[in-house]
């Protein structure tokens, strides 16, 4: 089996926590490595879980201490989840993520509706219901 170890970035816009770390770690841009394949040496490949190791910010306390820390895939997605939505509702996150899908560009390119149609037209709506609760 491959051992395939991809190395990335993720920012968070805002201070996050991750489980099991007792620390809030700071806004800022991390570099990750994301391991999907169990490694050639695990004893039990099918009982692993894919990792990320995130490689944290240094402290200002001790600048040239490096740490990182393992993660599973699966809280990290959470935790980006969570930045995400501090920014935004909800809906307009699906907003977003609709009109960045492939498919939907194609429907609209065919309906011959342009992203700046939708965006008005969900922006008056969205007006409409926030003037309209208490």
């Amino acid at each position: 089996m491959d051992n395939t170890l991809t190395k990335s970035v993720v920012v968070f816009d805002r201070p996050y926590k991750m489980p099991g770390f007792d620390e809030t770690l700071p806004a800022g841009e991390y570099g990750i490595e994301t391991e999907l394949a169990s490694p050639p040496d695990h004893r039990d490949p099918e009982a692993w879980k894919a990792s990320v190791m995130i490689h944290l910010l240094p402290r200002v306390s001790h600048p040239g201490l490096t740490r990182s820390l393992l993660a599973s895939l699966v809280d990290l997605d959470k935790a980006r989840a969570r930045d995400k939505l501090t920014r935004k509702q909800l809906s307009d996150v699906f907003f977003e993520e609709m009109l960045a899908d492939p498919m939907e560009q194609l429907v609209m390119r065919a309906d011959g509706v342009s992203e700046a149609q939708l965006r008005h037209l969900y922006s008056g709506s969205m007006n409409a219901d926030r003037s309209q609760s208490p």
